[in-house]
């Protein structure tokens, strides 16, 4: 009996003991499961990463390429044209020399022949114009046959929201113009247009009317560059005296020299990136001593900053840094009014947008001081929309929208967010700014895109004018 309990004991330890390996056995499974899903989320998110860079690559690819295809096809049809106004210039004069030629091979009688003769003399004086003798151009369209270059009416033509209107008239009435071309360009320099400009021309064709507009413009720079010209069924004429307009708008990008090193700018772009700061640390430490680790003195937070690329940069010893996940725009704002818009991504867990004087504190976050004012989407644990300024804090009963606007009236005190698709006011904060100021952005675990170039909307001005965006709330924040 005492043996069977010993074999029974023995038993019960070994399948103990192979329970146990199972068991370890199935974690091992377990973890190398989780392991197969983050390594294939992680391809999968590098993947779709290189395929949207890729995509933005043939993008701009493409657009090159049609700009070029553009230009070449607005080229190539400007020298046919041309050519088949010189062709028919040459068919005309062809035809005119064919019938005298004709009428003196006609004239046989010796009595008509000196009238004939008279006749062919003065038939030769009217023809003068269109001699070798007389004309350079031998091929020279008939009068009327080349439409007249168009003039371009400045007092008619309008620059607002981002929209150019430009009205022409013709100096003389023609029945027989087919359509007009129209072609524009960016550029800095005000005045007429220089010949060579950095910026190509870009050709609008088939335009019906005296009047075009061109909408959705970026004014990435402060002048534009018109001219028109008008064509018929067979010719196109010369391009009217061409035009400079100015289209004033607030024009900025994110400096880098001021983000947090947990934010990745591009442009006019920012992600933000949890290793940022550990990835900037170890290129640090490798650059200066072979990997050791980078003292305070060394650090590059505490070095000798870049250049000033901008008046308004910060430098690199004064990059935001802790929980201040901030980036500053370059241009200051001291007068006038600004417009700009966000888009953040709605995934975000914290977002803000607003202005700060460029005493803000690398530590200090946006609305927590005197010195900046924001709009802020918290979208951890608890999503909450709220104003921020001086640590004071007015929660929005308002929808959030994806895309935000940002209108300041430095001279008015005014300073008024909008939801950009619909120009609904969020709100407004009504105080005095005493420096200049700087556009502002923080962002946490999400991304966000600026848009600038942009002009102050007329339906901003409107509700400006009427009073309704300074209508309720400022008094809690200002």
């Amino acid at each position: 009996m005492e043996e069977q309990r010993e074999a029974l004991r023995k038993i019960i330890t070994t399948l103990a003991m192979k329970n146990e390996e199972i068991q370890s056995f199935i974690y091992s499974l377990k973890q190398m499961l989780l392991n197969v899903e983050a390594n294939s989320t992680k391809v999968q998110e590098d993947l779709e990463a290189e395929f949207q860079s890729l995509f933005s690559v043939l993008e701009e690819l493409k657009e090159g390429m049609l700009m070029k295809i553009k230009q070449d096809r607005a080229s190539r049809t400007y020298e046919l044209q041309n050519q088949l106004a010189a062709c028919t210039r040459a068919l005309e004069s062809s035809e005119e020399l064919l019938e005298t030629a004709n009428q003196t091979l006609q004239a046989m009688d010796r009595e008509d022949f000196p009238q004939v003769g008279a006749c062919d003399a003065a038939r030769q004086r009217t023809m003068r114009p269109v001699t070798f003798a007389q004309n350079p151009d031998p091929l020279s369209l008939p009068s009327g046959a080349v439409p007249s270059a168009p003039v371009i009416d400045l007092a008619e033509s309008l620059v607002a929201d981002n929209c150019v209107t430009l009205v022409w008239r013709m100096p003389d009435e023609d029945s027989k113009i087919d359509h007009y071309v129209l072609e524009y360009r960016r550029t800095n320099f005000e005045g007429p247009p220089r010949l060579k400009e950095d910026q190509p021309w870009m050709v609008i064709e088939g335009i019906r009317q005296t009047e075009y507009t061109l909408t959705g413009l970026k004014f990435d720079m402060k002048y534009m560059n018109f001219r028109v010209k008008a064509c018929n069924k067979a010719v196109a004429g010369e391009f009217s005296e061409p035009v400079t307009l100015e289209t004033p708008a607030f024009m900025f990008r994110l400096d880098a020299s001021t983000s947090h090193q947990n934010l990745r700018v591009d442009d006019l772009s920012v992600e933000w990136d949890a290793m940022g700061g550990k990835v900037q640390d170890i290129k640090a430490r490798e650059k200066d001593g072979k990997g050791r680790t980078a003292s305070p003195i060394n650090s590059p937070a505490r070095g000798t900053p870049s250049p000033k690329r901008m008046p308004s940069g910060r430098g690199g010893r004064d990059r935001f840094t802790a929980e201040s996940y901030t980036v500053l725009g370059d241009t200051l704002i001291d007068g006038g009014e600004h417009y700009w818009e966000v888009r953040y991504e709605p995934d975000s867990k914290a977002f803000g947008v607003g202005v700060a004087y460029r005493s803000l504190g690398r530590f200090e976050q946006l609305g927590k001081t005197a010195a900046s004012w924001c709009l802020h989407v918290n979208n951890w644990l608890q999503v909450s929309f709220t104003a921020k300024h001086a640590n004071k804090v007015k929660v929005l009963d308002a929808p959030v929208p994806d895309c935000l606007g940002v209108h300041c009236d430095f001279h008015q005190g005014l300073l008024s967010f909008y939801n950009a698709r619909t120009k609904q006011v969020l709100h407004t904060f009504k105080t005095r700014f005493t420096q200049p100021l700087l556009p502002a952005f923080t962002v946490w675990c999400g991304s966000f895109q600026v848009t600038t170039g942009l002009q102050v909307p007329s339906s901003v001005r409107c509700l400006q004018k009427r009073g309704s965006a300074t209508s309720s709330s400022n008094t809690s924040l200002t």
